[in-house]
């Protein structure tokens, strides 16, 4: 008696690649853009930098707070009112917190918004010490 031995093909060979980038297949570019801000981060002349962009957004819709230690941008894009054929644009409002050093004071912070970009410096000082840590005793 003879046995038909049957090779199974995988149907989808490449699924598994498929599946590695899979949040980004279904990401929607656009719509992460309404909902992100990209910066970037560095210190320049004993400033610490931060850059923001922010193309299509007027300075009155601008909005930069500091305080304990956390320096936040927010931003909103209006929409504007006048009869579209087609609109690939997103409005909405973004905001956006970072972490300043140790170091920065937050009594000489400086900001400028030219052409989109939105460029806020913090002074920095001297690096303040580390947290005491304090001993706890059991008692009993």
């Amino acid at each position: 008696m003879a046995v038909l031995a049957r090779k199974q093909r995988f149907p989808f060979p490449d699924l598994p690649d498929w599946f590695e980038d899979f949040p980004a297949r279904f990401s929607m570019p656009a719509m992460a853009d309404l909902h992100t801000m990209r910066v970037e981060e560095y210190t320049e002349d004993g400033r610490y930098v931060i850059r923001a962009e922010l193309p299509g957004v007027e300075v009155k819709d601008l909005d930069v707070t500091v305080e304990d230690g956390i320096l936040t941008i927010k931003a909103e894009r209006t929409e504007r009112e006048v009869d579209k054929h087609r609109s690939e644009i997103r409005y909405g409002s973004i905001t956006r917190a970072l972490a300043l050093p140790k170091s920065a004071d937050e009594g000489d912070v400086r900001a400028e918004y030219t052409d989109g970009m939105l460029m806020v410096s913090v002074g920095l000082g001297e690096e303040k010490p580390e947290p005491k840590h304090i001993e706890i005793k059991h008692a009993m």
